[in-house]
């Protein structure tokens, strides 16, 4: 019988077992998505979604805490600075197993425990439609057209207005007013060179 009988030991002793759940839930941490066998991804999702329920909070104390169960410093960094800030809407069920068949050895029954929110393929997100889309088939072409045409007219108007600037520039350099003007001073200055 089996009563209060809680913790699956895996075949191992104590310190083994701590020892290789700390790693696996390091190694599903970085890569996202572990294979391993049923027994072990049943006993790693009750070890590793604790860690990530502490790691919503980001306080000093929380930090230590996860540190001490999975040694690692880098993982611990990467949980709070890019897992926790994904999972902060979910209440619990951070994991997902899914089974794999059998291994060819020992025809141990296999799985894949991956974290839920960094699955493109079963999420929500990825499924919503960003663009409405209309039953006149048409209408975007007739879209497209007008606006390139409004946009061709644009670049029309703003070269005429260039091309008025430019004359209306070379207009003013060339008026009699100004040529008089000149000669004046270029008159001025011969003289003011005969005087020295």
């Amino acid at each position: 019988m089996r009563h209060g009988n809680k913790v699956n030991h895996l075949g191992r002793k104590t310190g083994h077992r701590k020892a290789m759940l700390s790693n696996m839930a390091c190694s599903l941490i970085e890569h996202k998505r572990i294979t391993t066998t049923i027994a072990k991804a049943k006993t790693l999702r009750v070890f590793v979604e604790p860690i990530l329920t502490k790691a919503k909070t980001d306080s000093t104390h929380s930090r230590r805490v996860v540190f001490s169960y999975l040694q690692n410093k880098d993982v611990v960094t990467e949980l709070f600075r890019e897992i926790a800030p994904k999972i902060a809407e979910r209440n619990g069920g951070y994991t997902r197993i899914i089974r794999t068949g059998y291994r060819l050895g020992d025809n141990a029954e296999m799985c894949m425990i991956e974290l839920v929110d960094f699955n493109e393929l079963y999420s929500n997100e990825s499924s919503k439609k960003t663009t409405r889309r209309s039953r006149r088939g048409g209408s975007t072409a007739k879209k497209t057209e007008s606006t390139v045409e409004v946009s061709n007219e644009t670049n029309e108007v703003e070269e005429a207005v260039q091309d008025a600037v430019v004359v209306e520039e070379t207009t003013e350099e060339t008026t009699p007013e100004s040529n008089e003007n000149s000669s004046e001073d270029d008159s001025t200055e011969e003289s003011n060179q005969e005087d020295k």
